[in-house]
């Protein structure tokens, strides 16, 4: 049951910077103030510049404060899965106390004992996640405190990730005048709100169409087993259209919106609309179905790249099927084109909370609810990793609201227009190390 009290959730996404402030109240979530802004300093979802971003954080920061009428002091932030690794982990000790009773102190030491591994010089532990402890003997417990025993044991989940996109993504949030209370792994958190418990045991596939890159997550056990990423997203079908039809980034981005379906056979050759091209004085008429051509050759492409990973591990035998989210997924079409690709049973999920019915926040909710729902167990184990802060579990402190400075937009990157000429590229996102055998 998610603590009392108030959380806030920030997601740096590529395409935008989206803020959420969340009251608790009995375990029930109440959405009082939300943020979006233009984001500039990404790339295919990685920070490639510090002062754009954080001047996006400091905006969608003020949108969220003057909303919700506080002054927001730290905030839990989403942590991209690039180059993520996952694998298990286990220590034992024995129980230091003179009475044998098993403390804070004792959960901690056998974490640390489950974390004495290797990790190159270019990579950082994030998390650690206790899944169940042992006591002499005695399996499956998930809080040995106030237990009497000899021996702890503790097993678990550990991951790791690049020190750049971690100290990149923590440099920014500090520039902006914030305190990160809380780095969240984006599938797992996406995994463990977005679906339900069955879902969760019996095995889901969740494929996050976010703008700069589509991640492709698979929970099973219960737990997170596989994270792949495309370094394509939702941005790239935008930057096709405005390149086969000619015309401005913003404006193939509305024909998009207004306009686009992934799925050609719902569309019309007889449903026109005009497009401003460049180097013509008057708007040209183009159809539906020719712009959601365009739109399918690009989605068709990152889902058979996913499928092709998830192959790999027999990923789409699990009966959970396929659950889209993401700004990319919202649009129409979407879901078909993923149904005959896959072959496999595919939802779209949406978020339930007023005003923000709308996949692209599905993220950002799912950092606040995952921060949340941490216990004390998860914070005491946290506590053991290499240079991480002991810190209370209490949700963050605010304020009342402050005075701020004014942030100016700054234009569109460039596009490479190469991309859209490549057929058959390589993935370049990489497996990194799926438990061999998940799914027996």
């Amino acid at each position: 049951m998610a603590k009392t009290g108030m959380y806030v959730g920030l997601d740096i996404g590529t395409t935008s910077v989206k803020v959420v402030v969340a009251e608790f109240i009995e375990g029930q979530m109440n959405i009082i103030g939300v943020g979006n802004a233009k984001s500039d300093g990404l790339n295919r979802g990685i920070i490639v510049d510090i002062d754009k971003t954080v001047n996006a954080i400091q905006r969608a920061v003020r949108q969220a404060e003057e909303k919700a009428g506080i002054q927001i002091k730290s905030v839990n932030v989403g942590l991209p899965a690039n180059l993520l690794e996952v694998e298990s982990c286990q220590g034992m000790i024995a129980v230091s106390s003179e009475s044998k009773e098993i403390t804070d102190e004792d959960v901690r030491n056998v974490a640390s004992a489950a974390l004495v591994r290797s990790t190159p010089p270019e990579r950082q532990i994030v998390a650690i996640l206790p899944q169940e402890f042992t006591v002499d003997g005695f399996e499956g417990i998930k809080d040995p405190r106030g237990m009497i025993g000899v021996r702890l044991e503790m097993f678990g989940v550990v991951f790791t990730g690049p020190k750049t996109i971690i100290h990149n993504t923590r440099k920014c949030v500090e520039k902006a005048g914030l305190t990160v209370n809380e780095l969240v792994i984006m599938p797992l958190a996406l995994t463990e709100t977005v679906l339900s418990d069955g879902e969760k045991d019996f095995g889901t596939i969740v494929i996050d169409m976010g703008g700069g890159q589509t991640t492709t997550s698979v929970m099973h056990d219960k737990q997170l087993k596989f994270t792949h990423v495309n370094q394509e997203g939702g941005e790239f079908v935008t930057k096709d259209v405005s390149i086969v039809l000619n015309t401005s980034f913003n404006n193939a981005e509305a024909l998009k919106i207004n306009y686009g379906d992934a799925y050609p056979e719902r569309t019309s050759v007889s449903e026109e609309f005009p497009v401003d091209v460049i180097g013509k004085s008057e708007p040209v008429k183009v159809d539906e179905r020719y712009l959601s051509e365009v739109i399918e050759a690009r989605v068709e492409q990152i889902f058979k790249k996913s499928k092709e990973v998830l192959d790999e591990i027999d990923a789409l035998e699990l009966p959970g099927g396929v659950i889209l989210t993401g700004g990319g997924a919202s649009l129409p079409g979407v879901v078909d084109l993923a149904q005959e690709i896959f072959d496999a049973s595919v939802k779209l999920y949406v978020p339930n909370h007023m005003g923000l019915r709308n996949p692209v926040f599905t993220n950002v909710i799912s950092i606040v609810e995952y921060s949340a729902q941490l216990n004390d167990i998860y914070h005491i184990a946290k506590g053991a990793i290499p240079g991480e802060k002991i810190k209370s579990s209490q949700p963050i402190a605010v304020q009342q609201e402050v005075q701020y400075d004014t942030y100016t937009e700054t234009p569109q990157d460039n596009y490479d227009d190469s991309e859209i000429h490549e057929s058959g590229e390589k993935v370049t996102g990489k497996i990194k190390d799926f438990f061999s055998n998940i799914f027996d």
